[in-house]
């Protein structure tokens, strides 16, 4: 346990946030005596204080005093521990949007990396990395609140990621549950297209993800691929059509097929890691080999915008794993690829093994930081550049996730998600629908409820709230 007597407790949060940065998983409380840090926030000055030694940080008060805060502790921590965390005391889930919002004013470059700097303690790289992003971002970023994007979860999977804290009821367990689902949310495909029909909004991207959408079998899929052709493309001209096919043991010729008959643009196959050792220790069922099987199978069907998932900071691997992962993606050839930062959600069974003592080898800061290098050089390899990017709390590493492309290749769903300037009307259960008043700079949410089976009873009641919502909006 971290215990911090703080003299002003309206930034215990920022406080906590920057500790947090430091320790995996710490137990940090505020207390008044037998305290191991005093901080000290003055108008002028935060000290802090731990036994005989001191440390004063002069406060910059052209900056809020709570970012000076967050700065101060930031960097007492980086004095005293052996982290390098090049994000500073950036937390924010879209650091990229700050840039964007800073190039809009007239910023040059060399000013945003400037600020990120002063202000964040953002290491360089990762400054130009968002302008990268809030570059090629600003001419697809939404202006019009009559587009909107249609996203439909899929809530089972194959199996569960020993990672994973979302809602991804593993199938075999639950099948009894899968026809009756699908049969709601095609209720709700069909609800929310007459809505959106009769409001004339414009569908720029509809995202079928999860979960894993591919997870049911062939038939079912079939059946909610034509509820949301017939919802939402047949009659819109719909920019981009993705389907997270995700897990390659779920897919097969047929669900192929059949997402070639209903018009998909885009497809995500998704191996985490090529390394088969490191695929069963995270619950994953399918092979590096399967991987290879199933990308050509949907080359062979036409696909030609195949985006591929990898995770950096798996459980047991090292640079060694990353490096053969980078190869054997490199012999593939996607069209685009996202690379995440392991996130240790407090959801998943990572987070409780590590709270009952089991250990899994994580790899330290230096690793991290040479095994993100690893794939940066991938993505040049393949002649691609960055387009969007988001953080996660608890990521190992403190660093982001990023989506690499080729041209013409991005994701439209994602750089519309991550923005937020574009309405996203959500459909399934734990689906978040996103209301975006462009005009206010804000934005408001209505989550389905995560339960399955709840979803099934309540899934009008879920419909009726999300129209009230939109018709905040759009009433």
């Amino acid at each position: 346990m971290i215990k911090v007597k703080l003299n002003d407790n309206k930034f215990n949060y920022d406080v906590y946030q920057m500790i947090n940065l430091f320790f995996l998983f710490p137990e940090i409380k505020f207390v008044e005596e037998n305290y191991d840090f005093k901080i000290e926030v003055k108008e002028n000055v935060v000290g802090i204080e731990r036994e005989s030694e001191s440390f004063q940080y002069i406060v910059n008060k052209s900056y809020k005093l709570k970012d000076e805060v967050k700065k101060a502790v930031f960097l007492y921590f980086s004095k005293h521990t052996t982290r390098e965390l090049p994000w500073g005391t950036l937390i924010g889930i879209r650091p990229s949007k700050r840039a964007l919002e800073l190039l809009q004013e007239g910023r040059s470059d060399d000013a945003i990396i400037a600020e990120f700097k002063e202000k964040h303690v953002a290491r360089k790289d990762k400054a130009r990395l968002c302008i990268d992003v809030a570059k090629f971002e600003r001419n697809i970023v939404n202006k019009n609140k009559e587009n909107v994007s249609v996203y439909i979860g899929m809530p089972f999977c194959p199996t569960r990621c020993i990672y994973c804290s979302f809602t991804s009821n593993p199938i075999d367990s639950c099948k009894n549950i899968v026809e009756p689902y699908l049969e709601a949310l095609s209720h709700e495909i069909e609800r929310i297209s007459n809505y959106i029909e009769g409001k004339k909004l414009n569908i720029e991207c509809v995202y079928f993800g999860g979960g894993t959408p591919t997870s049911v079998n062939n038939e079912q899929f079939e059946f909610i691929m034509k509820c949301i052709y017939e919802g939402f493309l047949q009659h819109n001209n719909v920019k981009e059509f993705t389907v997270e096919c995700g897990r390659p043991d779920s897919i097969t010729f047929e669900k192929l097929s059949t997402m070639k008959k209903y018009g998909v643009h885009r497809i995500s196959i998704n191996p985490q890691t090529m390394n088969d050792d490191t695929l069963n220790l995270i619950g994953r069922t399918h092979s590096v080999e399967n991987v290879f099987e199933k990308f050509a199978m949907a080359r062979e069907l036409g696909f030609d915008n195949i985006n591929m998932d990898l995770i950096v900071g798996l459980p047991g691997e090292k640079n060694s794993h990353i490096i053969k992962t980078c190869d054997k993606i490199f012999e593939i050839k996607p069209d685009s690829i996202t690379i995440h930062g392991l996130s240790i959600k407090r959801a998943s069974k990572l987070h409780e093994k590590m709270l009952n003592n089991y250990r899994f080898e994580i790899p330290g800061q230096e690793e991290l930081n040479q095994m993100y290098e690893h794939t940066v050089e991938l993505s040049k390899r393949l002649d691609m550049k960055p387009y969007y990017m988001y953080r996660q709390k608890n990521m190992v590493g403190n660093m982001e996730n990023i989506g690499y492309t080729t041209p013409g290749k991005e994701g439209i769903y994602n750089i519309q998600m991550i923005e937020e300037k574009q309405t996203i009307i959500a459909l399934g259960a734990d689906a978040v629908c996103k209301v975006v008043f462009l005009e206010e700079n804000r934005h408001e949410r209505f989550a389905n409820v995560k339960d399955v089976r709840e979803y099934i009873k309540r899934v009008d009641e879920m419909i009726e709230k999300k129209i009230a919502l939109l018709e905040t909006l759009y009433g």
